[in-house]
């Protein structure tokens, strides 16, 4: 293996580096993973690798948010329902009936995790509520 072998080469683009300066290159290389090289094409041209003509095109590091809330989570852990993958209406019915009995006065029942198609059990409910205790209800998106 010689160490100008990369998985993949980038070339002709304009490729966003977030180094200190906010530099842009025109070509990379990237091995394991993690990037080998920057440069032109010229000096790239050397590495050899899958090859990917850019055409101009920009390219930007990957974004990758976890997207936590420690705070909210730290507070109202033990108050809030997780709806992923509840498979019926009355699952969810059953889950929330469970946890407004569970969740103290004056606080809100926090429903998470379930998307807002016709078929979540979220969708139902807000048409079939009659039989539950009466508890302040709000919904998340997440």
């Amino acid at each position: 293996m010689s160490p100008k072998d990369a998985d993949l080469i980038l070339l002709n683009g304009r490729i966003a580096t977030q180094d200190e300066r906010r530099s842009m290159v025109q070509a990379l290389a990237i091995k394991d993973g993690r990037i080998l090289a920057t440069g032109g094409d010229a000096e790239i041209r050397g590495y050899q690798g899958r090859r990917i003509d850019l055409n101009g095109r920009t390219v930007i590091p990957g974004l990758i948010d976890s997207h936590s809330h420690p705070i909210r989570g730290g507070l109202y852990y033990n108050l809030e329902l997780r709806w992923d993958g509840v498979p019926s209406l009355a699952d969810g019915l059953r889950m929330l009936r469970e946890q407004a009995q569970r969740t103290p006065p004056n606080q809100w029942v926090r429903v998470v995790g379930a998307g807002l198609n016709s078929s979540s059990p979220r969708s139902a409910c807000r048409r079939s509520t009659s039989s539950m205790p009466r508890r302040r209800t709000r919904r998340f998106s997440f």
